[in-house]
């Protein structure tokens, strides 16, 4: 399912990021760029409100910048996990009650990236997994229309880890799916405090959906 983010403002501060999950994307983003020029350029389209709204996807994100030439659009691509990748999320995130807590709170635990880590899954990508194409006649790839996406898409993941997560293909429906199929035979402190964040989550997911109810 494609979610389609609210436009982010001109920013008169600085653009770097401020969580340790923000600053690793941040670092990929300067892995893949061609040059420091091409960074700057993509640094100021950023944050002086150039990018329109960023949709997200499974494997993907698409987005139009506006700059002095012209109108383009950028459609962007991440590797997704394969099933055994989304399990073994599933299972770490399960591994410890607090952790869904977490995520729906906005935060990427850092305990929860090494688990991963440790089981051959990377949530976090490198410079050569963020590939992006552009309308724009640039030649470098990513472009700097491209670079400023993936600037506002650091933004983006800061606020609420979820949107890495669906990038990788796990969106929040799937993940709070597979943790409520996971609560039939509960047998720990862990796994009942477990089932009612999960419990909370999907109610205040049927809320969102339908306020009256």
């Amino acid at each position: 399912m494609a979610v389609l983010h609210p436009r982010v403002a001109p920013r008169r501060s600085t653009t770097r990021a401020t969580t340790w999950w923000g600053k690793a994307w941040v670092r990929a983003v300067e892995e893949a760029a061609f040059s420091e020029s091409d960074l700057v350029t993509a640094r100021t389209l950023a944050r002086g409100g150039h990018v329109g709204q960023i949709t997200t996807r499974p494997g993907g994100f698409f987005a139009s910048v506006e700059d002095q030439h012209g109108l383009w659009t950028v459609d962007g691509a991440i590797p997704e996990l394969d099933e055994t990748g989304t399990e073994t999320v599933v299972e770490a995130v399960a591994a410890e009650a607090g952790r869904i807590a977490a995520l729906l709170g906005g935060d990427l635990p850092h305990d929860l990236v090494e688990h991963t880590d440790e089981a051959g899954v990377e949530l976090l990508p490198f410079g050569s997994e963020l590939a992006a194409t552009c309308t724009c006649e640039a030649w470098a790839e990513p472009c700097v229309h491209a670079l400023a996406v993936l600037q506002q898409l650091a933004w983006l993941i800061e606020a609420d880890p979820m949107v890495l997560l669906q990038l990788r293909g796990l969106a929040r429906e799937d993940l709070l799916g597979r943790l409520h199929a996971r609560r039939e035979s509960p047998v720990s402190d862990d796994e009942r405090d477990l089932d009612a964040a999960v419990e909370a989550a999907l109610y205040a997911a049927r809320l969102l959906d339908d306020p009256l109810s």
